[in-house]
């Protein structure tokens, strides 16, 4: 009775699931020095070389932003045709108009930050209305 008769099955098992563990180890260890490998070349990639030229960035015909807490009526319209805003303004909103010609009206244009095809426009005075027409950067 004092004898301990060892379970061959369950030896079996036991060196079974080693043996998985150390297989998922190596295919872990495999996949990580690919993904290392793969994001580390340590040389950059050649660019492409470009048929076309690097497009620029498109200057707004118009561009407000309102300066103040709240930007009173703004105004903005093509010329005989669309109106594009009118609404007051929040502090930091920012508008851009890319049309050929624009009118604007300002209610109180020392509120807002304006700038006609890239150029800053002198702020009014605060409670100054102001009415203007921004013309085509081409003319």
């Amino acid at each position: 009775m004092g004898r301990h008769r060892s379970d061959p099955m369950g030896l079996a098992r036991l060196a079974l699931a080693g043996l998985a563990v150390g297989a998922l180890l190596v295919l872990l260890f495999i996949g990580g020095r690919a993904l290392l490998d793969s994001l580390d070349t340590g040389e950059a990639a050649p660019e492409p070389p470009s048929s076309t030229p690097a497009t620029s960035i498109p200057v707004p015909t118009l561009h407000i932003e309102c300066v103040a807490d709240v930007c009173p009526l703004v105004t903005v319209r093509v010329p005989g045709g669309d109106v594009l805003q009118h609404r007051e303004m929040t502090k930091g909103e920012e508008v851009s108009y890319f049309e050929p010609e624009l009118d604007v009206v300002l209610t109180d244009s020392g509120s807002v930050r304006v700038t006609e095809n890239g150029h800053l426009r002198p702020q009014g005075e605060t409670g100054e209305r102001e009415a203007f027409t921004v013309p085509d950067p081409g003319e």
